[in-house]
């Protein structure tokens, strides 16, 4: 019988973000890689960073200077939904204890109007605990993770054209 070990986790790093953000794009909680890079989709199999460029029209950032720029540069910020809970490794279905991150404060540094979650698990918690306190309804994105791998990296990236085709209205 398997037994199930949960770890603490705290979100370790702070929100991606300038004055000019108007996207806000939300995880769930840091993975374990993506604590020990101290930075958003670590997983080298996470299609997040792929994803994304191809939808922004720039080279895949491959360096974390080069990741925070592409989204600065676009006017996205990203933060998570999260900021501590008890997690079984990376699977977010196993999340308990959770305690959200201060998405207010972090409209109030911002110009966000619109806000993206990858994954049910980041729209639950946001829709949960955030959206009550900032009016503003999140969108559902399928889930980069290589959990998802079911969904293709086309449908991905087809789903998150969403961001740039409201940038222009």
């Amino acid at each position: 019988m398997k037994t199930t070990t949960y770890t603490h986790v705290t979100h370790e790093f702070p929100p991606l973000f300038d004055c000019n953000s108007e996207i806000l794009i939300l995880g769930s909680i840091p993975s374990p890689k993506s604590r020990a890079q101290a930075f958003y989709y670590g997983h080298p199999q996470n299609r997040f960073w792929r994803v994304t460029a191809a939808v922004l029209g720039e080279p895949v950032p491959v360096t974390t200077d080069e990741k925070r720029a592409m989204m600065l540069k676009h006017h996205i910020a990203l933060w998570d939904a999260l900021e501590e809970c008890d997690i079984c490794g990376a699977g977010d279905a196993s999340i308990k204890n959770a305690k959200p991150t201060d998405i207010p404060w972090l409209l109030t540094q911002t110009h966000i109007k619109r806000i993206y979650a990858t994954g049910a698990v980041a729209f639950h918690y946001y829709m949960k605990y955030n959206y009550p306190r900032t009016g503003i309804e999140a969108v559902k994105l399928p889930s980069t993770s290589p959990a998802n791998a079911a969904v293709s990296a086309e449908a991905l990236t087809a789903a998150y054209q969403i961001i740039t085709k409201q940038e222009s209205d």
